[in-house]
């Protein structure tokens, strides 16, 4: 793992699927790529603790942050090599930011922070909670879902950052982000 938090430079648009759990952004970050022939950024975190909670079933802890912010913009670095047009991004620091922000008092790592507002990325899809809570090892919030996407809604609104949320059925989504997407597709 490289261990940097900035971005490499590039030509595609970056777009990224921002919500809650379970609101259906791996999902559509897989279909989007598939539309568009590129590539996509699988969520890291879910990975990392994937792999804790089958080895030692324990979750998410403090100190875990930032090797998930150093591997997600490993990840995020490394399918740039492939991507064309756009490369979406399953989630990014700014999503661990509200996560830190939701889940420890003492609020996100200041080097996630600053990594947040230097990097750039082209536009945001925020994805409602409008769609079915599904269970698996890692989601533990289904009741309090509104409170988190009201904190990721806020976090877009207060960084001023240009973003369309995604409401309706799966299929509803992905029309209206391929829609979406097509005006803001370099030429």
């Amino acid at each position: 793992m490289e261990k940097t938090l900035e971005q490499q430079d590039t030509d595609c648009l970056r777009i990224v699927l921002f919500g809650p759990e379970s609101t259906g952004k791996t999902t559509l970050a897989r279909q989007l790529a598939e539309h568009f022939n590129t590539k996509w950024v699988p969520e890291f975190m879910r990975e990392y603790l994937q792999e804790k909670w089958d080895r030692f079933e324990k979750a998410i802890e403090p100190n875990d942050v930032m090797s998930i912010a150093y591997g997600q913009m490993d990840l995020e670095n490394a399918a740039l090599e492939k991507a064309n047009q756009f490369l979406f991004c399953d989630t990014n620091l700014r999503e661990l930011k509200v996560y830190c922000n939701y889940y420890d008092p003492k609020g996100c790592p200041q080097e996630i922070v600053t990594a947040t507002e230097k990097n750039h990325y082209d536009f945001y899809l925020l994805t409602d909670i409008d769609i079915p809570w599904e269970a698996d090892d890692l989601r533990d919030r289904p009741y309090d879902r509104s409170t988190l996407f009201c904190m990721f809604e806020t976090e877009l609104k207060e960084a001023n950052l240009p973003y369309e949320k995604l409401t309706g059925n799966r299929e509803e989504r992905f029309d209206k982000a391929v829609n979406l997407l097509k005006s803001l597709k370099p030429t």
